[in-house]
C-alpha cells in the first residue's frame, strides 16, 4: 500500500515529533492513503511556515504484515468511540493504552468545523455523528513510534505544483 505525507521538505527518515498543538489522534507522524489529501496539506505547511517548498513524500508499507506486528488502533467511520478519542486529544487529555499506529477516517475543513461547533457546545454528540454521517471523510494512518516507523519504506518525493490531478 501507499502512503503519502505532505510537508514544506522531503521527509526520508520520519520521525516522530511531540506537536506543540493538540492532534486529532495526538503525537505522531501522520500520513494518508490519499494523494490529493496530502498535496493540499503540503500547500498548507508551506503557507504556514512561510516558504516556497512544499513536498509529498511517499511511502510503502506491507499494512497486514503491521497490523499482525504492532499494536493498531483502528476506526472505521467517526463513531462515539471515535469523536470521544480525537476531542480527548485536542483537549490534552487522552490518557488511555498508547499504539503503535492509529488507522482512523479524519477530518478535512468541512469536518473540522463540525467538530468546532461540538467543541463548543453549540452540536451535541448525536447532532455531530448526524452531521457527520454526510460528509466525505479522508483516512489518516498515524505511526505513534520508532517501532512503527520501522514499517514504513521511502520510495520517493515529489513538489505537488509538478503534478495535476
Amino acid at each position: 500500500m501507499k502512503l503519502y505525507h505532505g510537508s514544506n521538505v522531503i521527509v526520508d527518515k520520519p520521525r516522530v515529533i511531540e506537536s506543540v498543538r493538540a492532534l486529532d489522534f495526538g503525537s505522531g507522524y501522520y500520513t494518508t492513503t490519499n494523494k490529493k489529501q496530502a498535496m493540499d496539506f503540503a500547500s498548507k505547511v508551506m503557507t504556514r511556515t512561510k516558504t516556497n517548498s512544499q513536498f509529498v513524500s511517499v511511502y510503502e508499507i506491507d499494512l497486514d504484515k503491521a497490523k499482525q506486528e504492532l499494536d493498531v488502533l483502528q476506526f472505521s467511520s467517526a463513531s462515539r468511540s471515535w469523536l470521544d478519542f480525537v476531542m480527548q486529544n485536542r483537549r490534552g487529555k487522552y490518557a488511555g493504552k498508547l499504539h503503535d499506529v492509529i488507522i482512523s477516517p479524519v477530518a478535512n475543513d468541512d469536518v473540522y468545523t463540525t467538530l468546532q461547533l461540538y467543541e463548543q457546545h453549540i452540536l451535541n454528540k448525536e447532532q455531530t455523528l448526524s452531521a457527520l454521517k454526510i460528509k466525505k471523510l479522508y483516512d489518516k494512518i498515524v505511526f505513534c513510534n520508532a517501532k512503527a516507523l520501522a514499517s514504513l519504506t521511502f520510495i520517493e518525493s515529489f513538489d505537488p505544483r509538478s503534478i495535476k490531478l
